[in-house]
Order: structure tokens, then C-alpha cells, then sequence
């Protein structure tokens, strides 16, 4: 074994260290978009590759029910990282790197949002992603980890947790999701 309870003891504070040391104010910049995007009935996007892509399910689930819980209509989100035959028929016709900006081409709109999660910030699809949505006049922020990358300067709004552990930085973005969850099923309860 290695470490004993140590290990896990060290795992949770890094967590918290992260935590403490969290600028939150451009998660509530998120939280107030996405809930003028909900009013208004723009859609929402998000995309992450290997776990960020398992988050930005997790995400659009809690969007879609979990902000309101039957209240009423959810809020229109979409995981490009969802549709295994889109993307693998992207990937193999035209490049991996093309797999959520080819979507965002077809379905975003002004006013839209992009919501683009990465360890890194530096993964060529999520930067093609970040491109196309500006292009479209989309907003577009980014939860991020280890220096931000690319990404942190190429998006509107970067939420940026300066870790350099790929776990801590997907758990962060969870994190963020679930305050910002928390926070419209706040609002909503006042109505929409």
C-alpha cells in the first residue's frame, strides 16, 4: 500500500488548499449569465475531453433538471461531448481537432453561451471550440487548471485554478458547476 490514510489525508488538502485560494467572483460572472441566457431562452454549451467531457455531461444533466427540478424548463444545455457517433464521424472525416467547433458552427447562436472545461486550456479542440464561439458571438468562458494555457487568455471569462493535478482541476470543475447549480435553483425559486 501506499501511504496509508496520509495519501488521502494529502489528496484533501490539496482540495482545500485550492479551494482557499479560489477567486469566485468570475463563477458568479457564470452563474449570472447562464440565468440571463435561461431567461432570455439561449442555448448553453459545453465541451471537455476524457474526464472534463464526463463533467460537461454531469453539467448539462444539473442544468437541464437539477437547477429547477420540474419547476419548469430547465436550462437549454448541450454537451458536445455527448453524441459518440457525431464525434467520432467528425474526428475520422475531418480532424479531432474540428469535433466540438463543427457542432458549434451548426447549432450556436449570438448570445449563446460556451462553457469550455480543460486541466490544460491548451487541447486543440477546445481552443477551435473557443475561437468558433467568439466568431458566433457567443460568450464564452472556460473552468481551467495548471496555468490556464491558451485558453485562459482566448476565452471572455476564465475561472482559473492554478493547480497542477489533473483530478483536482476536473473536481473544481464540478465544484463550480454544482455552486452555480445551487445558485440558479436559488433564483429560480423567486420564478424566472
Amino acid at each position: 500500500m501506499t501511504g496509508g490514510p496520509e495519501f488521502f489525508h494529502g489528496y484533501a488538502a490539496r482540495l482545500q488548499e485550492t479551494l482557499a485560494a479560489a477567486d469566485f467572483a468570475p463563477v458568479e460572472t457564470l452563474a449570472e449569465a447562464l440565468l440571463q441566457a435561461w431567461r432570455a431562452g439561449r442555448s448553453v454549451y459545453l465541451c471537455g475531453n476524457g474526464g472534463s467531457a464526463g463533467n460537461a455531461i454531469h453539467l448539462v444533466n444539473d442544468l437541464i433538471y437539477g437547477a429547477v427540478q420540474g419547476r419548469g424548463p430547465g436550462v437549454r444545455a448541450h454537451a458536445l461531448s455527448a453524441n459518440a457517433a457525431v464525434l467520432t464521424c467528425l474526428a475520422n472525416d475531418t480532424d479531432y481537432s474540428e469535433v466540438f467547433a463543427l457542432q458549434l458552427k451548426t447549432f450556436g447562436q449570438p448570445g449563446d453561451i460556451l462553457l469550455a472545461l480543460s486541466g490544460s486550456g491548451n487541447s486543440p479542440n477546445i481552443l477551435k471550440a473557443i475561437e468558433t464561439g467568439r466568431a458566433l458571438g457567443m460568450k464564452t468562458f472556460a473552468i481551467l487548471g495548471y496555468s490556464g494555457g491558451k485558453a485562459r487568455s482566448l476565452v471572455d471569462v476564465p475561472i482559473h485554478f492554478p493547480v497542477d493535478d489533473m483530478q483536482i482541476s476536473e473536481d473544481m470543475q464540478l465544484i463550480v458547476g454544482h455552486m452555480v447549480m445551487q445558485w440558479l435553483m436559488a433564483e429560480t425559486a423567486k420564478g424566472l
